[in-house]
């Protein structure tokens, strides 16, 4: 390392967002990225700890980040790009929507605080394509052999350019009128403005990858088409079957799933005309708006809601709160499950914790009301179980709720059912070396492993990638 003993010299700097007055006015992002003296610092805490567990046990992608954290110490930057880029094909996206899993496994951890990894990876990014070093890397050679890949979210995309790589004719489908999946219509622009991802679509499709917008494979085209023309397909689609709330009332009018919300607003941002696409327009402006959810789906719909002018905001998660600092339950390297508080949770929501979601009253076929319970948590013979507190009922005023309760699997009808591909208990597509049961068709992202992380949908796409390269070359 190029100073050593920098992780004793300076401290953790954390980055910066834009006043909270100045965002909640706009769609932009919301991040001041640290200036170079500062970032130089921080790749300084990189200390040579020897087995770098940020590496091998916290980031899915395998990031090299002792190694740029020094290149961009020594001022390295395009070094540092050309190292990170060997591991992660869209840095720029993980360096803005990833939790970082890498910074939880830190060595520093065990009694400081992690070196920033995260914002420098971002930093590389950005660097790299202001500077122009973000250029297509054409095939050698083709193959001649033509592969689909069903989905454009991140397992898709990067599965996508590996295999333009490595020389096969790669045709990408995408059932949404633009692509990017979850990316595009499921992280709101304050986090993740679409420019980002158009400039890296931009490298794909000059690189060769063929981009076909608004299909819906399984309808538009059949599965016995796609393996007639393709030979080999690649499904990741994601996993799309949200979680409902199966309450009383759930089917009143105002009562909506989070990804309606936040892809209505997103189409809002890029100027469709018609936002809703389908269904009916839905707003937070002048609401009092619920979100049953505390994850990063919830927290984003908090952020939108706010944005568009909602009287109140009040996030609700059916989990006890987390402690503060540490959790023996979930020690170093582990991912911590701590209390933790998000940008748009700061800009202005109310957060309750332990509380179960019994009834949503209506007048005049519109919600109005929640009524709930508070829940303890005890454990059992089967582990933890919700208990209702008696004398703890609460309601709560609800113009707007959104269902922000994660997904349960991929989508199984249309394609997989007419595909016949086997599912496993939990609803995801099995695969075995990410073929699924039927030969020449694979899986990848959370079509395959459920609803997860970015960074876990970027590594899985190009594992998947060199399988289906090893067997089209068979």
């Amino acid at each position: 390392m190029g100073n050593p003993s920098g992780f004793k010299q300076f401290t953790r700097s954390e980055i910066p967002h834009r006043p909270v007055s100045e965002r909640i006015k706009d769609w932009y992002e919301i991040d001041q990225p640290l200036v170079d003296k500062v970032l130089t610092e921080q790749a300084a805490r990189c200390m040579d700890c020897g087995i770098p567990f940020c590496h091998g046990t916290g980031c899915p992608v395998k990031n090299r980040i002792p190694e740029f954290n020094d290149l961009v110490f020594r001022g390295h930057w395009r070094a540092a790009s050309e190292n990170l880029h060997s591991t992660n094909n869209f840095p720029e996206l993980t360096g803005r929507v990833c939790p970082a899993p890498c910074e939880a496994a830190c060595t520093l951890t065990i009694n400081d605080r992690a070196v920033n990894i995260k914002h420098i990876e971002y930093q590389i990014a950005e660097r790299a394509f202001k500077e122009g070093w973000v250029e297509p890397i054409m095939p050698t050679t083709r193959t001649g052999k033509k592969v689909a890949i069903i989905g454009s979210g991140p397992a898709g995309l990067a599965a996508a350019q590996q295999l333009n790589r490595a020389g096969h004719e790669t045709i990408l489908f995408e059932k949404d009128d633009r692509l990017g999946g979850l990316l595009r219509y499921g992280i709101p622009d304050f986090k993740l403005e679409k420019a980002v991802i158009d400039r890296r679509l931009e490298q794909m499709s000059l690189e060769g990858v063929r981009f076909q917008a608004g299909v819906d494979v399984g309808r538009d085209i059949t599965a016995s088409e796609l393996r007639s023309q393709f030979d080999a397909v690649c499904l990741c689609m994601g996993a799309g079957q949200p979680r409902p709330l199966s309450v009383t009332g759930s089917e009143h009018g105002g009562v909506h799933l989070a990804m309606d919300f936040l892809a209505q607003q997103n189409r809002r941002v890029a100027g469709d005309d018609q936002p809703s696409g389908k269904g009916p327009v839905i707003t937070a402006k002048g609401r009092h708006v619920i979100v049953v959810g505390g994850g990063d789906t919830g927290s984003d719909c908090v952020g939108t809601s706010i944005r568009q002018g909602a009287i109140s905001v009040t996030q609700l998660e059916i989990l006890p709160k987390p402690p503060d600092e540490t959790n023996d339950e979930t020690p170093w390297p582990h991912w911590p499950r701590i209390m933790r508080t998000s940008s748009s949770q700061e800009e202005g929501c109310e957060r309750r914790w332990s509380v179960l979601t019994k009834e949503l009253r209506a007048e005049d076929g519109r919600v109005r009301e929640l009524f709930g319970v508070e829940v303890n948590w005890l454990p059992g013979p089967k582990g933890w179980e919700m208990k209702e507190i008696p004398e703890s009922e609460f309601i709560l005023p609800a113009d707007l709720v959104l269902i922000a309760m994660g997904f349960l699997h991929v989508v199984r009808s249309g394609l997989l059912e007419e595909l016949d591909v086997k599912i496993d208990v939990r609803g995801n597509v099995v695969v075995d070396n990410w073929m699924s049961n039927i030969s020449g068709v694979f899986a990848a992202g959370d079509t395959v492993r459920g609803a997860s992380l970015v960074v876990h949908a970027i590594n899985q796409g190009r594992i998947m990638a060199a399988a289906v390269d090893k067997w089209l070359r068979k």
